[in-house]
């Protein structure tokens, strides 16, 4: 264990993040994402929902500046336009928690699949509400 971290991050979550670059992209998955299937390493947390992990994940990851969409979901389905009860929530998070809140963007679903298939890691979660996913860019510490 370590002072002032989210017990939530892994040794795997820890240093895949410190590993990462400024405009490097990680996406916090649900439990019904293919994330082992898309090619950037998959990070298990089955114990955690989505945003107990965005939680933790802002707690020391900045999200990038520098572009206008550095929080991204998955549009529902047939209704681009609904925000799930997840995303209310990531959006929630994002504006208490985040060294520099920003707008939720959304992506259509295959839109969605082919960015987070070039993301750096995936992390899957034990999220049961559908579209509890998202994608952050990482930012600088000025």
């Amino acid at each position: 264990m370590l002072r002032n971290l989210d017990p939530l991050l892994s040794p795997e979550m820890l240093y895949t993040l410190r590993a990462m670059g400024h405009g490097d992209e990680i996406v916090i998955a649900d439990a019904n994402f293919p994330g082992s299937s898309f090619g950037p390493d998959c990070i298990r947390a089955d114990g955690s929902s989505a945003s107990e992990l965005l939680s933790a994940v802002l707690s020391v990851m900045p999200m990038d500046t520098f572009v206008p969409d550095p929080a991204l979901t998955m549009q529902v389905v047939g209704d681009p336009a609904a925000i799930p009860e997840a995303v209310a929530d990531f959006q929630g998070i994002i504006d208490a928690e985040a060294d520099n809140p920003a707008q939720i963007q959304g992506l259509d679903r295959f839109t969605f699949y082919q960015r987070a298939a070039t993301a750096f890691a995936i992390i899957q979660t034990g999220e049961r509400r559908l579209y509890g996913n998202i994608i952050l860019k990482k930012g600088v510490i000025a």
